[in-house]
């Protein structure tokens, strides 16, 4: 399949019409294109509402502007507009290309960054980053937008770009599910993945009960109410933080033991007795890859094995995780991958259901914990390391609990199809820290309390809302106020973005400079007897990886790289009686298997060649490695 955005352009009247051109071409007007309209409708058969009140956030840019700035947050629009500048301004280093539909149907872009005259991008060692999988976690997206900005700015400047895109691939999806991220920026309206209707609550009913932006303001905030009969007493499970002496904060204790009970801001509107539970979407892109899922709430009929919230139906289920599986699937010469998160600070990698000591090989191990230092040289990020242990132990007490905190399993989890069943270097980052900027009370922890802090200081207190007095249609009196969900908590202001995502991007273009390379260092040819010729020929891994981590061998996603001599096939028809007899290697197809080529590893190998015509005859060395790349050389036999 060819993925070339350029040639499209050929089947348009000129550049110029079809930059005025949606990019989505002659489908239909999309919801956060109909500026007439000013609701915004979502996909999808469902028992709530698909139409909310659409609402522009300060934070984010919806139009494009004549230069590209990180002091904001872009709309997947506007991201594509620099995508398809891009790839027209720099036809000879970015393809852009749809890669797969949405669950809505709206297209996936992609781009491949290198240097076209220098050889195929399939040819070349590669890497893959991802941002948008969850809907809300936009700062992801920034992160590969910027990336991909930095890599054209400083191409033919920076030595070291150069390099990369001479003689790697880089493949950028900046948005890997356009719908959530469309819904998240034009409305009041969250949710975690797929916009597709689901049964949270399994009452029989589909997204019956989304939040509800009671005051208008475009914002999800929280809701609390003062606990005053035997129900809500029974309930309440929050209390006034006695840190903050302002009585902003809420701290979450065992419910019956609490003065508040919180919801997020909304009513019941499925009469149930509960808020909120049950809104748009609710699958989990990021739980439904195949390497070891498990079922959704339901799935499991004996009551006693695992699930998986937000897992689906089915492994790979959902067309913004199919898009990822399949095209890398397809691409096996990629080593290193981030397919990014918000919003704990964090390199996360697997494994997600077992240690690394007990499920990892020492040297894969050994390359993920180089890596893990490698990313905190560069972000400073409190953690670094797998999802089972590290992550689910970051705290050392629950702070719900009061109990040691313990390694929990995650299924399904894009890391460990990642490195279990594709057998690369692959994390899964968490930006951001929701506000934690440092440990304000010296507790050694950096929670709520150090983010209303740092509001406080630094942010102008933009990123919390007072408490505020309103009548709840259902509640009565109740407070609305809290943390802003989606540019304080989930994403950062926009003023601190650039901050965040090109520190992530700096480490993320430090794993693909640590690429394997394989590199032809000399092929000899030397005249034997009897008109035989000897081709000898070396090469090295120059990169900083191995071809093919311990796992990828094990589950064969990687060949082990081989030599072959390319002769025109007429010459070597008639067995021994042929013009020209590859006598060594013996072996029917000549190819010349020669295991995994290590770092720095110097290795050569030897063909032997009769000719039984006179006059010279041409031939091709080839060096095959999966993830090391391709290499040839043309050379000369006989006189």
């Amino acid at each position: 399949m060819k993925h070339c955005f350029t040639a499209l352009l050929c089947l348009t009247v000129s550049a110029g019409a079809f930059a005025q051109k949606s990019y989505y071409g002659t489908e239909e007007k999309w919801p956060e294109q109909d500026t007439a309209s000013k609701f915004y409708t979502v996909k999808g058969e469902r028992h709530g509402i698909s139409f909310f009140k659409k609402h522009k956030f300060k934070d984010v840019q919806y139009t494009p502007g004549t230069t590209l700035a990180f002091d904001t947050y872009h709309t997947p629009d506007v991201m594509y507009h620099w995508c398809r500048k891009w790839a027209e301004q720099y036809p000879n280093l970015v393809d852009l290309y749809e890669v797969a539909k949405s669950y809505e149907g709206r297209p996936i872009y992609q781009m491949t960054f290198t240097n076209k005259k220098t050889g195929k991008h399939t040819d070349k060692p590669a890497a893959y980053f991802e941002g948008g999988r969850h809907s809300g976690e936009v700062t992801s997206s920034e992160a590969v937008l910027w990336l991909a900005k930095h890599l054209l700015d400083n191409y033919g400047k920076d030595p070291s770009i150069t390099k990369l895109l001479d003689t790697k691939t880089v493949y950028l999806r900046p948005e890997n599910n356009p719908d959530g991220a469309n819904m998240y920026l034009f409305t009041a309206q969250r949710n975690r993945s797929s916009m597709r209707p689901t049964d949270n609550d399994r009452d029989g009913l589909f997204d019956e009960d989304s939040e509800d932006d009671l005051d208008g303001d475009g914002v999800i905030y929280q809701i609390r109410k003062k606990a005053t009969t035997k129900e809500e007493l029974e309930k309440a499970d929050y209390v006034v933080d006695p840190k903050d002496k302002s009585g902003r904060l809420m701290k979450r204790v065992q419910a019956g033991k609490g003065t508040h009970v919180v919801y997020t801001e909304g009513i019941d509107n499925d009469g149930d007795g509960k808020f909120n539970e049950d809104g748009i979407g609710g699958l989990d892109n990021h739980r439904n890859y195949p390497e070891n899922w498990r079922p959704d709430q339901g799935g499991d009929f004996t009551g006693r094995g695992y699930i998986q919230q937000g897992a689906s139906q089915f492994p790979l289920s959902e067309p913004e995780t199919r898009a990822t599986y399949v095209w890398l699937m397809g691409h096996p010469n990629i080593t290193v991958v981030n397919s990014m998160d918000t919003s704990v600070p964090m390199h996360l990698r697997p494994p997600s259901t077992s240690s690394s000591a007990e499920s990892m090989f020492p040297a894969d191990e050994k390359i993920y914990k180089h890596m893990d230092s490698l990313g905190i040289s560069f972000t400073g990020y409190p953690w670094a390391g797998d999802v089972y242990e590290v992550y689910n132990t970051r705290h050392k007490v629950n702070r719900f609990t009061g109990e040691p905190s313990k390694p929990q399993p995650l299924f399904g989890h894009g890391p460990d199809f990642g490195y279990f069943q594709y057998g690369a270097v692959w994390y899964g980052d968490e930006l951001w820290n929701n506000g934690a900027m440092k440990d304000y009370d010296g507790d050694g922890e950096r929670d709520d309390y150090d983010a209303l802090m740092w509001d406080d200081e630094a942010n102008g207190k933009r990123g919390f809302k007072p408490w505020t007095k309103m009548m709840h249609p259902q509640l009565g009196e109740v407070e609305i106020g809290g943390f802003n969900p989606k540019f304080f908590s989930q994403n950062g202001p926009a003023w601190i973005l650039e901050n965040w995502i090109s520190k992530q991007s700096q480490f993320n273009l430090a794993m693909a400079k640590e690429l394997p390379q394989i590199e032809l260092t000399d092929v000899a040819v030397k005249a034997l007897a009897n008109n035989e010729y000897e081709i000898k020929v070396s090469w090295t891994n120059s990169g900083k990886l191995p071809v093919a981590l311990e796992q990828a061998k094990r589950v064969k996603m990687v060949q082990e790289d081989r030599l072959t001599l390319d002769i025109d096939k007429a010459l070597l028809k008639g067995d021994k009686d042929a013009k020209v007899v590859i006598t060594e290697p013996s072996l029917i197809d000549k190819t010349i298997y020669t295991g995994y080529t290590n770092v720095g590893e110097k290795k050569e190998a030897t063909f032997r060649v009769k000719l039984n015509q006179a006059g010279s005859v041409k031939a091709k060395v080839k060096l095959l490695s999966t993830r090391g790349g391709y290499k040839e050389k043309e050379i000369m036999l006989g006189k």
